[in-house]
């Protein structure tokens, strides 16, 4: 599917769920990893995640178009467009749009992380870390004393 053919969707899918056009863009984005699609509030553009289309097919992608329609129509006309809102809430339940879309299982496994394990050398107090830190740069919470890098593990 293309951008243009998307638009063409995503504009019949206005019209016939909330009986209002969508008059903006919307166009895939292959930098989304962790969400089906996004409503930006500045350009009131719909950006929409084409992993989620090629994996989950067309009824998840409209799925995933009428909850961002839910978020743009309701910001356009100034109600509650945020999650929480009863607002959205209830539009979302009145077009039959999911709440949450299918987990793309693909970013969860992404790369097998790191565990770096550092220790004071004064007090012995033990610091698990995803992310390597500069032992120069940090100290001892408890303290202040010297860090040393004990253990790096593959989780």
């Amino acid at each position: 599917m293309t951008d243009i053919e998307l638009q063409h969707l995503v504009e019949e899918l206005s019209l016939k769920f909330f009986e209002r056009p969508f008059v903006h863009k919307a166009y895939f984005n292959s930098r989304l990893r962790t969400t089906g699609g996004r409503y930006l509030l500045h350009s009131h553009n719909i950006e929409l995640n084409r992993k989620s289309y090629e994996l989950f097919g067309m009824e998840e992608l409209q799925g995933i178009i009428l909850h961002e329609l839910c978020h743009y129509h309701l910001h356009i006309q100034g109600k509650g467009y945020k999650h929480r809102d009863a607002d959205f809430r209830a539009l979302l339940k009145k077009v039959g749009a999911p709440r949450f879309c299918s987990t793309i299982e693909e970013n969860q496994k992404r790369g097998s992380s790191n565990l770096y394990i550092y220790q004071c050398k004064s007090c012995k107090q033990l610091y698990n870390r995803k992310r390597r830190i500069d032992i120069n740069k940090y100290k001892c919470g408890k303290c202040f004393g010297q860090l040393d890098l004990i253990e790096k593990r593959k989780v």
